[in-house]
């Protein structure tokens, strides 16, 4: 075969199709045999959930990194570059490197056909264990039962962020069979992180947990986060011991995230440093655990672009995501309204994701998302104009952002997809 430049690779893994002939977890797992394993000896953190699972990715990340731990995160999906996905130390993987991993990955031959996602989590793995991580982070990319993450082993510590609807064809159309296909990630030998979810949810990771033997598993308990007052921009809190944490990520539904992140963080340490000899001190632990929490940045999540003229957007691309982003909306800009930007899947609870924010709207611009499963924007527009909100469909980027050159009272908010979000990001950065 021949050696393909660093787009060309990219491109040949990109158009791979999006669903194998078999599960997720089924085909990475002949494709890990077939390449040697290189997920043995990984130290891994299992992330699932329909929302948030990004964020604790990247407070965890930052929460390792302080702590002096190399870290390799694997997320889903990229905004702007491909190398989104597979970081060390928060550096995206070179391009010679992706390069050199997805040539060898394409010339092999492993008797199934892996998806694009299948690729991409083979070239981390074998980048992280090139890399000597001591710890990965590893996002689900669906689901858990049948993900092709799920083909990597017993984790140190399994986390389930929030769960929602979302991905219903695939998942099922209720909270207690999306929480077991989520559900799926718990194994025996792990140690467990769980959001507060619904009762319908919760049973089920529950009876999960049971059946795997978990000997340890921590909850988080909404009542004891004391929200406090922002510090120098900041969002502030205390919880169980860990006093005035700060963080720079916005939006109410980022304090249960975090929290989520210092449990998992602390589990992983107490396992990681057992029968070590350099031992660092509790307190330093629990310094790396604030100062990660603190530094903690995620593109275009509850990402304030523009203060004045005022521009944020938010990668919320289901209902339960506008709902977190409506409450922090809500919190943060009390008796506000907005101006909507909005591109999205055909596939999502759309009208359910416009009722929520119909209280907080001035008006929608409403823009195509690229991608085959985008509904049009015009149908979009026609949508919101059915509830009694004005709104328009653009062609271009261009007419719907706000003039960054002029000051402005008004507020704009862009939401809707991640692919849509990561379009303004590639825009506003001069990548479109």
């Amino acid at each position: 075969m021949q050696t393909l430049t660093y787009e060309e690779t990219v491109t040949a893994i990109e158009n791979k199709r999006r669903f194998g002939n078999l599960k997720g977890v089924e085909i990475s797992k002949i494709m890990l045999e077939q390449l040697g394993h290189p997920e043995k000896d990984l130290r891994i953190i299992h992330i699932a959930g329909t929302n948030g699972k990004g964020s604790v990715s990247a407070f965890l990340r930052s929460v390792f990194e302080c702590a002096g731990l190399k870290t390799g995160m694997f997320t889903s999906p990229h905004l702007v570059d491909f190398r989104e996905r597979i970081q060390v130390q928060g550096d995206m993987i070179s391009k010679a490197d992706t390069m050199r991993l997805g040539n060898r990955l394409l010339s092999m031959d492993f008797g199934v056909y892996p998806t694009m996602f299948d690729y991409c989590l083979a070239m981390a793995l074998l980048y992280f264990k090139e890399q000597k991580c001591d710890v990965v982070i590893l996002e689900t990319g669906l689901g858990g039962t049948y993900d092709s993450t799920n083909a990597c082993g017993v984790p140190d510590v399994t986390v389930i962020a929030k769960i929602g609807f979302d991905h219903m064809a695939i998942l099922g159309d209720t909270l207690a069979k999306i929480a077991a296909e989520k559900a799926g990630i718990i194994k025996h030998g792990t140690a467990l992180v769980l959001e507060s979810q619904e009762k319908e949810a919760m049973d089920v990771l529950n009876k999960a947990a049971e059946r795997a033997d978990i000997k340890t598993t921590k909850v988080v308990n909404l009542n004891e986060i004391r929200i406090l007052p922002q510090k120098d921009g900041k969002q502030c809190f205390s919880y169980a011991g860990h006093d005035a944490v700060t963080m720079k990520m916005l939006g109410v539904h980022q304090y249960e995230n975090a929290v989520a992140a210092m449990l998992a963080a602390e589990l992983f340490f107490e396992k990681y440093f057992a029968g070590k000899k350099n031992v660092p001190e509790r307190k330093a632990l629990q310094h790396a655990i604030r100062e990660g929490i603190d530094r903690t940045q995620w593109m275009g999540r509850m990402e304030l672009v523009s203060n004045d003229p005022f521009f944020l957007m938010d990668g919320a691309h289901n209902s339960n995501g506008v709902e977190a982003l409506k409450k922090s909306l809500e919190t943060m800009y009390p008796d506000e309204k907005f101006h909507f930007i909005m591109g999205v899947m055909a596939d999502k609870d759309y009208g359910e994701m416009i009722r929520e924010l119909l209280p907080l709207a001035l008006d929608f611009k409403t823009v195509t998302v690229e991608s085959e499963r985008a509904l049009q924007g015009e149908a979009l527009a026609d949508c919101i104009r059915a509830k009694g909100i004005p709104a328009e469909a653009y062609q271009n980027l261009a007419d719907v952002l706000p003039d960054f050159s002029k000051s402005s009272a008004e507020k704009t908010v862009a939401f809707g997809s991640l692919y849509f979000i990561g379009e303004i990001e590639a825009f506003l950065q001069g990548k479109q």
